[in-house]
């Protein structure tokens, strides 16, 4: 039986591939021939379109996997090439948890330029992450409304600390605390315990199974990376080597692989010419997020 997309091209008959679309998806066959494994772009155009709310991880992504996983040769593993500001975290524990269920711990994640927040969260998911001295990932403290779940309860305990010593500064506090529901500050709560708690059971049953003293590692990574009193602001850019001296197992891009086959001189040559041809697509089209594989199963969301 046809997928998604096999049924939609049969629905609107013959039609001209868009040469944004042919040049993607000519470079990700060359990444795949290069590897050997599969490969599934999970790409936004959040940089392109900023404060389009259909940039971040959702529930519909699950679709677009589904879509981008049919047919690949799942002995094969699976490279993930993130570049996403992050988003819902039900959705990306979801998308997680699918993506393992299909090739279990083989999953790799490479990330060209910049995966924050739930995309930080799913490359921890992977065996291993692949940066180049350009790349980044961020903080995986949760947000509500773009407000930092853990500077909501800074502040609180803030206000509370300042009403106790400083009684004339309750007016004031009372105006700001009065904003929030009666069950936020528990839900702030919860969003933590729920984050830290799946990234912690994905670096323990993956990159670092079977490892000695894991545990001591594993805390210390979700500690740093959820501390908003460490990391500062939820958008803070946390480089290559800031994740190694975390301890994640990070591969560096550059002089990874220096075989040259067809268009590639090597690996990383590989990976930034397909970024830069996402980066294209989403700058002169009205594409938003784009899912797709190396056998050309695409899903692209639009404005």
């Amino acid at each position: 039986m046809p997928s998604w997309s096999e049924v939609l091209q049969e629905i609107q008959g013959t039609v001209v591939q868009n040469p944004l679309d042919s040049v993607r998806k000519k470079y990700l066959q060359t990444l795949t021939k290069y590897t050997g494994r599969n490969v599934i772009s999970y790409y936004s155009g959040f940089l392109q379109k900023p404060g389009n709310a259909g940039a971040g991880i959702d529930d519909n992504d699950k679709n677009a996997f589904m879509q981008a996983v049919y047919k690949l040769d799942k002995s094969k593993g699976l490279d993930l090439l993130l570049h996403t500001p992050g988003g819902d975290i039900a959705a990306t524990q979801s998308i997680v948890d699918y993506l393992k269920q299909i090739f279990g711990n083989n999953i790799r994640a490479i990330i060209p330029q910049i995966a924050m927040s739930a995309g930080t969260m799913i490359a921890l998911s992977c065996k291993e992450i692949i940066m180049g001295k350009q790349s980044n990932i961020g903080p995986i403290d949760p947000q509500f409304g773009g407000m930092s779940c853990a500077g909501i309860i800074e502040e609180f305990e803030n206000a509370v600390k300042d009403a106790q010593t400083n009684p004339a500064s309750i007016p004031i506090w009372q105006t700001i605390i009065s904003k929030y529901h009666p069950s936020f500050l528990g839900d702030c709560h919860k969003a933590i315990k729920w984050s830290n708690d799946i990234v912690q059971d994905w670096l323990m049953n993956n990159m670092f199974n079977g490892e000695q003293n894991k545990t001591d590692v594993v805390s210390r990574i979700v500690n740093e990376l959820s501390d908003h009193t460490n990391t500062k602001n939820h958008a803070r850019h946390i480089s290559r080597t800031e994740c190694e001296n975390l301890g994640i197992k990070i591969v560096s891009l550059e002089g990874l692989d220096n075989r040259k086959i067809d268009e590639c001189l090597d690996l990383q040559d590989c990976i930034l010419t397909i970024h830069h041809s996402y980066m294209h697509t989403f700058s002169n089209s009205h594409a938003i997020k784009i899912v797709e594989s190396n056998l050309g199963n695409t899903m692209v969301m639009n404005i």
